[in-house]
């Protein structure tokens, strides 16, 4: 028996043989051409089939896992226009006379290069997609797959590195687990198989490669991280048990349905689901969930080619307040900006943009994309009980004149005799050390916060969470980030606003009762935790020191 360490990005086991992900020779020879015209031809061909392909993936993974992971097939889409891509492949074709397949794969180099090369971690992670969708580019020149097929048994998918497009594209019938040798546990394909519920190991390094082979038995420990090769009797033995007690633990999570959220000595907590389009409504009813505690609205502007319109905003808002039935539903105003470009807003490149301009920033300097949602969202306040989310803030002062814009859009409802409710509840995320330390004088201006705790673990650690170099040094139950959740909960109280956490430690079981001890009133997950949660809130006894 053989035992590889790497990292788990989904807590389950998986036993069976091992497959060796195999893709096309990505190789590509240099060859002179005299009809520079044909070749060209040839890339805009390669590109609308390319574009079908990715058409269809997208498809594929709004079905399994849902919007928000979906797009980055829209963003490999708009790479595929890109301008200064595009004007690369030209140029090669034409001052060179190359084959389009050579341009393709130069520009690739390039561009991944440059990419790679830069301090930011956003732009470094570019790279991958660069890469990826030069690679389906020239899998289409040639008319060579871009996918390994697999037979009839499932198997441990085991490659260097999986690209998104490749994640999904794999038949998930098929597939026990994924093991990389290389990998982020912030990458788009670990957050892929985290929600197609596979267990996945990234990070094994590459001698794992160099030894397993097509047909090797194995074992996948995603909660420990480890892989093992070959096991014994009693390894086999253990790991068997552990993937059948899992098993029964999901399907009694299952009896939890209908249940209330109260600890053993009877405080209730609210546990709310995130989602990132009207499409995962249904994963919402179907988990449970008391209601939707982040509707991430970004979505509209990022499937779209320009700003969307106010009735288009109103009709995707109207749709989830009517689909939830009365339940609370939280719609944060758009977060663009960072790791979410969009490019018809014309965003400048920034070295780090992360701490540049985003999310509400851009609503405050550009108001009309401010103002139209705004008069969406009350517009369909009338359908449901709706909340009002503000990210990226820092100041009392950002809080003041947001009110102020929002007292104007109703008052311009008002006049043009355009209904609105009364009871929209407005609240701020606390996702800056700043917001946290001066929550005393935030919280007499809104009704609630949310906690944030992925930007709040970034910013107050000072780590970038899409950089893998720096993952040992993310603690996200760092003391300093409890103390801010803690003192952002007393001061909301003080004040009488309620406080949730929206980020991903709340579906974080070891953190539940530290949660509830310091007051917090409600936590909203990813619709796959909620009775996870639940079930772990049912558990707790705060009488208990």
């Amino acid at each position: 028996m053989i035992t590889y360490n790497g990292k788990g990005v989904y807590s389950a086991v998986a036993i069976g043989r091992i497959s060796i992900y195999k893709r096309q020779d990505a190789t590509v020879a240099r060859i002179e051409i005299t009809d520079k015209e044909a070749e060209l031809k040839r890339v805009e061909e390669a590109k609308a089939k390319a574009t079908e392909q990715l058409q269809a993936i997208y498809d594929k993974a709004l079905k399994e896992v849902g919007e928000e992971n979906a797009a980055i097939f829209e963003v490999h889409m708009m790479m595929l226009e890109d301008d200064d891509y595009n004007e690369s492949i030209r140029n090669i074709i034409e001052t060179q006379s190359v084959n389009a397949e050579y341009a393709v794969s130069i520009t690739a180099d390039n561009f991944a290069e440059m990419f790679a090369g830069m301090e930011d971690s956003y732009f470094q992670a570019r790279a991958a997609d660069i890469r990826d969708i030069s690679n389906r580019l020239i899998a289409c020149l040639t008319d060579s797959g871009t996918d390994s097929e697999l037979g009839a048994e499932k198997v441990i998918i085991c490659a260097d590195d999986l690209a998104p497009s490749e994640t999904v594209s794999l038949d998930k019938e098929k597939v026990l687990a994924f093991v990389t040798a290389f990998g982020s546990s912030n990458s788009h394909t670990a957050i892929l198989a985290r929600n197609m519920n596979i267990p996945a190991i990234i990070g094994v390094g590459e001698e794992f490669l160099n030894s397993v082979k097509d047909g090797d038995f194995a074992i996948v420990d995603g909660f420990t991280g480890e892989v093992f090769v070959d096991p014994d009797e009693e390894t086999l033995a253990k790991l068997t048990k552990k993937r059948e007690e899992d098993v029964a633990k999901k399907k009694l999570l299952q009896d939890l349905k209908g249940k209330e959220n109260v600890t053993l000595d009877g405080t209730k907590i609210d546990i709310f689901a995130n989602i990132g389009s009207v499409d995962n409504i249904g994963a919402v009813l179907m988990n449970d969930a008391g209601g939707i505690g982040l509707f991430r609205s970004e979505f509209l502007y990022l499937e779209n080619d320009d700003y969307p319109t106010e009735e288009q905003q109103f009709q995707a808002y109207k749709k989830v307040l009517e689909s939830m039935a009365g339940k609370k539903v939280i719609i944060r105003t758009l977060d663009i900006g960072a790791d979410k470009q969009v490019d018809y807003f014309h965003l400048d490149k920034e070295e780090n943009p992360a701490m540049g301009i985003r999310a509400i920033r851009i609503c405050l300097t550009r108001q009309d994309i401010f103002r139209t949602q705004l008069r969406a969202l009350y517009r369909a306040s009338v359908y449901g009980h709706l909340g009002i989310m503000f990210p990226m803030i820092t100041s009392v002062s950002e809080v003041k004149k947001i009110m102020e814009i929002c007292d104007s859009v109703r008052a311009d409802l008002k006049v043009e005799d355009i209904p609105f409710s009364d009871s929209v509840e407005h609240g701020i995320m606390i996702e800056t050390p700043a917001a946290a330390v001066i929550s005393d004088q935030l919280a007499p201006l809104v009704n609630f916060f949310s906690v944030g705790t992925n930007d709040l673990t970034q910013y107050t650690l000072a780590c970038d969470r899409q950089n893998p170099k720096i993952e040992q040094f993310v603690d996200t139950h760092h003391e300093a980030i409890l103390r801010l959740i803690k003192m952002a909960a007393e001061n909301a109280h003080k004040y009488g606003a309620w406080i949730g956490i929206c980020g991903e430690l709340g579906a974080d079981t070891t953190l539940t009762e530290t949660f509830l001890r310091i007051g917090i009133d409600e936590l909203s997950v990813s619709p796959t935790f909620v009775l996870k949660v639940r079930d772990a809130v049912r558990k707790i006894d705060l009488r208990k020191e």
